[in-house]
């Protein structure tokens, strides 16, 4: 199961230093609900070598101000507690697979 980003949480999460995959989405959001299984899967698969989650944009706000989510699904990466990409849009399982790993 996914990890359920929060605004009380976020920030210390991505500080760990683990690799960070945030999937900034909303219920309403199509696109977004169809990637909700992929990054279930993925968290799953990738355990405990890095945390993989969603973060809902309806319910908190830190991050979508923070990083400028104008639009949803965004996909924030990050390594060693910074930034490191940002995907926009429904991405394939492939794509986030390769891009985690690269990160481990």
């Amino acid at each position: 199961m996914a990890f359920q980003f929060t605004d009380a949480n976020v920030k210390e999460v991505i500080a760990s230093g683990k690799p960070v995959v945030i999937d900034c989405w909303a219920t309403w959001c199509g696109p977004c609900v169809r990637m909700s299984p992929i990054i279930d899967e993925l968290a799953e698969e990738f355990g405990d070598k890095a945390v993989i989650g969603k973060y809902n944009i309806d319910e908190q706000a830190d991050l979508t101000g923070e990083y400028r989510i104008m639009s949803i699904p965004t996909i924030l990466l990050f390594k060693d507690g910074k930034l490191i990409e940002r995907l926009a849009g429904s991405q394939p399982k492939s794509t986030l697979d390769e891009k985690i790993k690269g990160m481990l």
